[in-house]
């Protein structure tokens, strides 16, 4: 058995999957990650400018999805998911890399991310440059 609970929730003007980009970098608003105060001592030492990989719980997934045209297109062939990005899949974890634009007590501003407001939030992660840190 593997419990997970989420740390926080995503602050976004995004609420329908149909009309979100698929991707950050496909014009994604900025948002706020609003984080349980009980985790706010693990955001000490984030920093605005800073790259973060960012992991969600797609809670609005199909979890049965095996198989998906990839983005939706209709003349794409059917592609096994673990080969997509799709969040629809048998266990769907968002995975985002966004950088910190501010922080506010345990609020974080990032850009580029495209998960739907009230998505949950699972972890935060730095991300590494060439020499193992941390």
């Amino acid at each position: 058995m593997i419990e997970i609970s989420p740390i926080g929730v995503v602050s976004s003007p995004l609420t329908d999957a149909a009309t979100a980009p698929k991707q950050g970098d496909e014009g994604a608003p900025d948002a706020w990650l609003e984080f349980d105060p009980a985790v706010a001592a693990g955001l000490a030492d984030l920093a605005p400018g800073q790259d973060v990989l960012l992991l969600t719980w797609f809670d609005r997934a199909a979890r049965d999805v095996l198989a998906v045209r990839p983005r939706g297109a209709a003349d794409r062939p059917l592609t096994g998911v673990f080969s997509t990005r799709s969040p629809d899949r048998p266990n769907p974890i968002g995975l985002h890399r966004v950088t910190v634009l501010e922080i506010s007590g345990p609020r974080i501003k990032v850009n580029d991310l495209e998960a739907l407001d009230g998505t949950p939030i699972l972890d935060v992660k730095p991300v590494l440059g060439g020499v193992a840190e941390r």
